[in-house]
């Protein structure tokens, strides 16, 4: 039978084999540093990583059909250069042009940033396979074995960008670091593949590229101090109190902490719980706490201060959060403090039943909530390491018609006998979205101590709770484990501080 045949192997095996590797490679640590950048912008939310799977699929299929359609009409050789040393270019470019695009506040111009960063380097890297299999295929014969071998070695490419990505730079490496030196090993493989004649002009003009790129993303405002494992992290001062100090995650304002007064509480909602707390359990009397996430330490701190022999446990699950708490302190937790770098749902299971006072629930974010804290479940796990008497306080955050505050409501209705809701007026009429303090116990709180609790913080909130609490949260949805849409309960018009 005859064979269709090109005069040669126009690329080595191991330089073939190398180049889809690391092209597959690179889409994926493309895709989950893009999760990272826009997280600040988007929320960490089932919305955001669907887009940026969805594009980063998008530019797969669709570089891998360009690329080899492509390799078909023209000579394939001299693609490889130009393909990943334009895809270096646009993944240094990436951070300046992402956080530029955030900077000017237009938020159709951030979407289009957000879209295009994935987008083009996705579609570059992926045409470098179908154009590298062309070039290794000699005859009709060899097809199902180049084609297998080399597609297998892509997947295998992705899978290893995905866990590097993940388990090593991320948490070690800046996301523009990350993008920046991507950019520059592409560079330099181009460099490598380019053909001689080619070479010097077009990789020197990329090359510029890379460099003014690198200083670009130096010089873009991150909003970050540090980037954490799941946050972009910033402390700021605040300019009207000298010991003051705000905690930001992810651009929004998380925590403040007075240095030199733990009792000074700034946030509406912190007041509210602390004018819950004062109404449910006797002055000056130590408790036993249990705190989901942990913020600036905020209230930890505040209980040690005024009831002393207070101990609080407290789970946070980003390392980063808890090294910025301890740079805060001068190095030291609070007496009677101790926090665990953990997920809150894993710990929930540990919790001696019947142990505790107090449990604060201050996990949830502005633009994205870990829905697996938001369950029946996780209530119930809750409820049961309460003791007689226990409160369990929330700072739910929701925008809107506060959709996702009412089946919060509900779902602890299920477990809890007594449910109220601290807000602002406006808040509780549903005018409009902000913080919002769930109280959840066996036994009714009064809640006319907490409105003078309200008083004297100069809090001017109210309160929602039996008949009129249920009719409110009449219609919503029961979260459980197994049905949870909370980021689509969530309507992210703004940032709730």
């Amino acid at each position: 039978m005859p064979s269709e045949r090109s005069p040669r192997h126009d690329l080595s095996a191991w330089a073939a084999a190398a180049l889809v590797f690391g092209s597959s490679a690179a889409v994926l640590v493309v895709e989950l540093v893009a999760l990272r950048l826009l997280a600040p912008h988007y929320g960490l939310t089932l919305e955001t990583n669907t887009l940026v799977i969805g594009l980063a699929l998008t530019a797969i299929a669709a570089g891998t059909w360009a690329g080899g359609w492509t390799a078909d009409r023209v000579a394939p050789r001299p693609l490889l250069g130009p393909l990943l040393g334009i895809s270096g270019a646009a993944v240094a470019l990436t951070p300046t042009v992402v956080r530029g695009a955030a900077a000017s506040g237009d938020a159709g111009l951030l979407l289009l940033a957000a879209t295009l960063s994935i987008l083009v380097p996705g579609i570059l890297l992926s045409a470098v396979s179908p154009v590298v299999i062309k070039l290794r295929l000699t005859n009709l014969a060899e097809t199902g074995t180049v084609v297998g071998h080399l597609s297998g070695l892509g997947t295998v490419g992705a899978i290893v960008g995905t866990v590097v990505t993940g388990f090593v730079l991320v948490s070690r490496v800046p996301v523009s670091g990350i993008l920046v030196g991507l950019g520059i090993v592409l560079l330099a493989t181009s460099v490598v593949v380019q053909v001689a004649g080619r070479r010097g002009r077009s990789d020197a003009v990329l090359g510029v590229v890379v460099a003014l790129a690198g200083v670009g993303a130096a010089a873009a405002p991150s909003g970050c101090d540090v980037e954490t494992t799941y946050h972009c992290l910033a402390v700021s001062a605040d300019p009207g109190r000298p010991d003051g100090r705000v905690l930001v995650l992810d651009g929004l304002r998380h925590s403040y902490v007075d240095l030199a007064d733990p009792t000074h509480l700034d946030f509406a909602y912190v007041r509210a719980m602390a004018s819950l707390v004062d109404a449910a359990f006797p002055p000056d009397e130590p408790l036993a706490a249990y705190h989901l996430g942990a913020g600036g330490l905020t209230l930890p701190r505040w209980l040690e201060a005024t009831r002393p022999g207070t101990t609080s446990r407290v789970s946070e699950i980003d390392a980063g959060v808890v090294e910025a708490d301890l740079e805060l302190l001068g190095g030291e937790l609070p007496a009677g403090v101790e926090v665990a770098v953990e997920d809150g749902r894993l710990a929930i299971d540990d919790l001696e039943p019947a142990s505790l006072d107090l449990v604060v629930g201050d996990a949830f974010g502005g633009v994205s909530v870990p829905w697996h804290l938001a369950t029946r479940e996780t209530l119930e796990g809750l409820e049961a390491g309460l003791g007689e008497g226990g409160v369990y306080v929330a700072n739910v955050i929701d925008h809107g018609p506060l959709d996702f505050a009412r089946a919060y409501v509900r779902t602890s209705s299920e477990v809890f006998d007594e449910i109220a809701l601290l807000a602002a007026p406006d808040v509780l009429a549903g005018e409009d979205g902000g913080n919002l303090v769930l109280v959840a116990s066996r036994e009714p709180v009064d809640l006319d101590a907490v409105a003078a609790g309200f008083e004297e913080r100069d809090l001017a909130w109210g309160s929602l709770a039996g008949a009129d609490l249920a009719a409110w949260a009449d219609g919503a949805p029961l979260l459980t484990d197994d049905f949870a849409p909370v980021d689509q309960l969530l309507t992210p018009y703004g940032p709730a501080r």
